[in-house]
C-alpha cells in the first residue's frame, strides 16, 4: 500500500491518502484541507494518480481534522466513517473552531458509518484495522495497516511526544494506557506516521518517548 501526506491549514494537519497500487482504491484519513486551493491539491493528486475514493476516515473529529469533510463527501460520493464517542465533537464544531480564534468555514458532515475497535477497511488486497486508542478525544481511532507495515496514530501519538488532553472528553491516564497497551505493541519497525509533523518507528517511542 501506497501513502502520501499532506499538511493542510493554519494548525497544520497532516491530511493522508493511502491507495493499493493493482486496485488504485484509496482512502483519505483525517481531510483537513481549509483553504480551497488545498481542496484543489487533494483533488489533484487523486486525479492525477487515478485513484478511486472509497473511504474517508476520521482518526478523530476535533475541528482542525475535520475541515475538508464535506469537501470529500460532496466531491467522491463517500459517506465519513468515525467513532460514535467522537459526534458530540460535531455538535460543538463551530464553538471548537471559536475557541481558536479560526472561523468556521463549509458545512458540518455529520457522521455515516460509526468505526468500532477492529474493524478493518479493504483497499484491493489489504486491510486497515481500527485500532481504538482513547484518551486525546473519547473515539481516537488509529489505522493499522499490518501487511505495509505502518500505523496512522492520529493525535495519539506523536515523534516523541503524545497528545493533549487537556480539551474536552480529554483523559491524559487514558491516553497514556491506550499508547502502551494498543500502539507499542505492535512490531518495533511499524512506521507510526501522526496527525501532526513527522513520521516516527514504534521501537523508536517505545525506547525513547518521554512521556511514556
Amino acid at each position: 500500500m501506497r501513502i502520501a501526506r499532506f499538511q493542510f491549514n493554519m494548525l497544520p494537519v497532516n491530511t493522508y491518502v493511502l491507495w493499493d497500487t493493482a486496485s488504485r482504491e484509496c482512502a483519505i484519513v483525517d481531510a483537513g484541507c481549509y483553504y480551497p486551493k488545498e481542496e484543489e491539491t487533494l483533488a489533484e493528486f487523486i486525479d492525477d494518480n487515478k485513484l478511486t475514493v472509497k473511504y474517508s476516515l476520521a482518526t478523530h473529529l476535533h475541528f482542525d481534522h475535520c475541515f475538508g469533510n464535506s469537501f470529500v463527501a460532496k466531491k467522491y460520493g463517500v459517506i465519513l466513517c468515525a467513532a460514535e464517542a467522537d459526534e458530540f465533537l460535531l455538535q460543538n464544531m463551530v464553538r471548537q473552531c471559536e475557541s481558536f480564534g479560526i472561523p468556521f468555514r463549509g458545512e458540518i458532515q455529520p457522521i455515516g458509518h460509526y468505526i468500532s475497535d477492529k474493524d478493518t477497511f479493504d483497499l484491493g488486497h489489504e486491510k486497515l484495522k481500527a485500532i481504538a486508542v482513547p484518551g486525546h478525544s473519547p473515539g481516537s481511532m488509529a489505522f493499522y495497516a499490518p501487511d505495509s507495515g505502518f500505523v496512522l496514530s492520529g493525535d495519539a501519538l506523536f515523534q516523541m511526544s503524545i497528545g493533549r488532553t487537556d480539551l474536552p472528553g480529554g483523559n491524559h491516564h487514558q491516553l497514556v494506557e491506550s499508547i502502551r497497551t494498543r500502539l507499542l505493541t505492535l512490531p518495533k519497525g511499524t512506521i507510526v506516521y501522526p496527525g501532526h509533523g513527522p513520521e516516527t518507528e514504534i521501537g523508536i517511542e517505545q525506547i525513547e518517548n518521554p512521556f511514556l
